[in-house]
């Protein structure tokens, strides 16, 4: 299981300035603690109002990048926090002190959210821990990068499915029964990929447009019972999955082709999650809030 979301990056041209220095991670998921520099969880000058007090929130790649952004302004508008995780424990921990560090709850969850049971077993502990669920955001993903179509491989293929659509499922079924009973939301990370493609991301990109649909059907079946279901499409945002997917040279000019002319941080991501969650957001359900740097976004 990897983190975050990946981006628009195919192959970064001469004229695209180059922004971060040169990296690379061998192995999925990526670590948060070893990129330079370190991407931003928490603006110094986020203040919060309460929009999510009292309430108890489940992140799936919330050990690090987006998720743990978001795990980190949700404690901070009042909300304990339940990261799931697949193997990162130095992030997990340091995700869990900026929790901590805003006085709220925080439950660490390690394991493969690509196995149903898995999952039940996650929310179950969250319940017993939180004492309810009113919020699961399902925001972990991984992505391969293939030259062609020929090139992916099955195993991997599955894997990716497994982990950035499969899991959602799996997830959801196991959240909604709290989800009903306090009029919660469900939260989906899917990606610009989803609207323009990615030829070298093929596998991931038709997971993050499987998403958008996900979002759309599940936002109409549970509607009658006041769950709310959205998503947020981000573009380039820096997190552990760059330097754990693209090679260094890409990596360093990575975001920069967008109408920004960068790549986001995670705390420019993470008010669309607090928006979707509270109760601004309450005549809203089905929609997708897309957070990529300026690129317009058809259908």
């Amino acid at each position: 299981m990897a983190k975050g979301n990946a981006s628009k990056q195919q192959g970064a041209s001469s004229k695209h300035k180059k922004q971060f220095p040169p990296q690379h991670q061998p192995r999925q998921p990526g670590r948060q603690y070893q990129m330079k520099p370190q991407p931003s969880a928490l603006r110094d000058n986020y203040r919060g109002s309460g929009k999510l007090e009292d309430k108890a929130a489940l992140i799936t790649g919330g050990d690090s990048g987006i998720g743990r952004s978001v795990a980190a302004v949700f404690a901070r508008e009042g909300a304990d926090v339940c990261i799931v995780y697949l193997e990162e424990d130095r992030d997990a921990q340091e995700t869990q002190r900026l929790i901590e560090a805003e006085g709220r709850q925080c439950l660490l969850v390690r394991g493969d959210i690509g196995q149903r049971r898995f999952c039940q077993k996650a929310v179950d502990q969250a319940v017993r821990k939180l004492g309810r669920l009113d919020i699961l955001v399902n925001n972990a993903a991984e992505q391969h990068m293939t030259e062609s179509i020929a090139d992916i491989d099955e195993e991997q293929l599955v894997r990716t499915f497994r982990t950035n659509i499969f899991s959602f499922f799996f997830m959801t079924a196991a959240a909604m029964e709290q989800l009903k009973q306090h009029k919660g939301c469900v939260i989906n990370t899917t990606s610009v990929t989803a609207y323009r493609g990615s030829p070298a991301l093929l596998a991931y990109s038709a997971t993050k447009g499987a998403i958008v649909t996900f979002t759309r059907s599940l936002a109409l079946g549970v509607a009658e019972d006041g769950v709310r279901v959205n998503a947020v499409a981000p573009g380039p945002i820096w997190t552990p999955l760059i330097p754990a997917t693209f090679p260094a040279d890409q990596v360093s000019s990575f975001g920069s082709d967008t109408p920004m002319g960068r790549a986001g941080q995670p705390h420019e991501v993470a008010g669309a999650y607090v928006f979707l969650a509270s109760d601004d957001a309450s005549y809203i359900t089905g929609q997708v809030i897309h957070v990529n740097g300026g690129e317009i976004i058809n259908g």
